[in-house]
């Protein structure tokens, strides 16, 4: 028999040679080489469908009229960019407890009355997988289950089954066999999932990866792994917290940064229809340092309250904190907030936070954090019914942010009077039941006080 012919590759850059070295040429990193068979051409060629690629022109390339599917959640459909698209690869990262696999079994039994549908569980036993579905009253007759950890027999079984949807819970428990590593590994993750991506596209099934993370948030595993897939989301949402917040951070068929927002309960995860109820703190009377802004999420408005607390500092190095946002852009709104509206923090603590857990990335949130600040400061409170958004620039210019009018629009819906809006963002026509107030500098936002 012919002896296989041996490579070595290096873990970390893929790069592959023909002789091993203890460091890698390409990314110079240390003990990454190691060996590993090529696959035989014959098994390169059929790949999962048995059929052989070919080169196609682009004009020749059959187009569905409607290619994407709904996952039956409204909220899920809307972080995917409108629905599942035949063979793509989401993958699904969050938080120990905070509902990954609640979720997804919920978006598995619902579509299992229609589609076929495999579940894969790494970590967890059938019974259990059964027990959760009987206590969120699930339809889960039809649902395929799987206990296996190996990518291999996964691949042969869903290919005999021919799902439409196959969900690997988790991607950290898969192994291949001809990788030495242990499962969770760099190698034994990255491998494992882009055996699954080829799967994913020369078969049609779409395919949920459910991903761990780790201390700092990030997902567990190689950073490549988000490269390799189509879709990568997570579940934001603290421990006391009964809410959820999902974001995309990466969208081959869709926006990104786009968001979903639902409530975990005793029966799964519910949807949120109107998210920015949930992020307003209704006061009987009005509060100094509360200011409600208008940011934008995706493909929709949202209304979220921020707050400042500004105090007498004892320390030499005043405090600052942001929860929410980000410092760096705090410390700099602050030192405009003194040049071009006269208003010193230097001897004062400044904290900041985002109602709700959001995590605010636009710079829409700059006037009304600095409304905040002043209102903090002064002890002077603003009006319930007010709401604001703008971006301020280092020499105190009020700059335009997009979709202004649906911002105002959505302001309206929940009952808002008074808005403060950079000028170039001001209606054209008079929006019935709203003051706006367009400016074009700092010094303009704070003569409300």
């Amino acid at each position: 028999m012919a002896k296989d012919k041996q490579a070595y590759i290096c873990s970390e850059c893929r790069a592959t040679f023909s002789k091993w070295s203890g460091q890698c040429p390409e990314c110079n990193e240390w003990d990454t080489v190691t060996e590993y068979t090529p696959p035989a051409a014959s098994q390169i060629l059929g790949g999962y469908t048995g059929v052989r690629s070919e080169v196609t022109a682009m004009a020749n390339v059959a187009m569905e009229d409607s290619p994407r599917f709904s996952t039956g959640v409204q909220e899920l459909d809307r972080v995917l960019g409108g629905g599942l698209v035949p063979g793509s690869v989401v993958l699904i990262g969050g938080d120990p407890g905070v509902g990954k696999s609640t979720c997804l079994l919920q978006v598995c039994c619902n579509l299992s009355t229609s589609k076929k549908i495999l579940y894969v569980t790494g970590e967890e036993s059938l019974q259990q997988i059964t027990m959760r579905a009987k206590r969120l009253d699930l339809p889960d007759k039809e649902l395929l289950l799987l206990a296996e950890t190996h990518v291999e027999g996964i691949i042969d079984i869903a290919t005999r089954e021919q799902p439409k949807v196959m969900v690997i819970d988790s991607i950290q428990t898969m192994q291949l066999a001809g990788i030495s590593s242990a499962p969770g590994g760099v190698t034994q993750v990255r491998e494992s999932a882009a055996r699954l991506t080829t799967f994913a596209k020369q078969t049609g099934t779409a395919i949920f990866l459910v991903g761990h993370v780790t201390k700092s948030g990030e997902l567990a595993g190689p950073r490549v792994l988000e490269h390799i897939i189509d879709v990568v989301c997570y579940i934001e949402g603290s421990s006391d917290s009964r809410y959820r917040v999902f974001r995309a951070v990466k969208n081959r068929y869709g926006a990104v940064n786009e968001l979903g927002v639902f409530a975990m309960t005793d029966k799964g995860m519910k949807e949120v229809k109107n998210p920015s109820a949930i992020f307003l703190s209704h006061h009987a009377d009005p509060m100094p340092g509360s200011v409600v802004m208008v940011i934008w999420e995706g493909s929709r408005p949202l209304l979220v309250e921020i707050q400042a607390l500004v105090d007498d500092t004892y320390a030499d190095t005043p405090r600052r904190l942001a929860v929410g946002l980000d410092p760096s852009r705090l410390s700099m709104l602050l030192a405009v907030l003194h040049r071009h509206g006269n208003i010193a923090t230097y001897n004062q603590d400044v904290f900041i936070n985002v109602v709700g857990g959001i995590k605010v990335t636009e710079t829409s949130a700059d006037l009304a954090l600095m409304l905040a600040v002043a209102s903090s400061l002064k002890n002077k409170p603003l009006p319930n019914d007010l709401v604001v958004f703008g971006e301020v620039g280092l020499s105190g210019e009020i700059r335009p942010v997009p979709n202004g009018q649906e911002r105002l629009q959505e302001a309206v819906k929940h009952g808002f009077k008074h808005a403060i809006v950079p000028a170039a963002n001001a209606p054209k026509n008079n929006i019935k039941g709203l003051t706006v107030q367009p400016i074009t500098k700092i010094s303009q936002a704070l003569e409300i006080f």
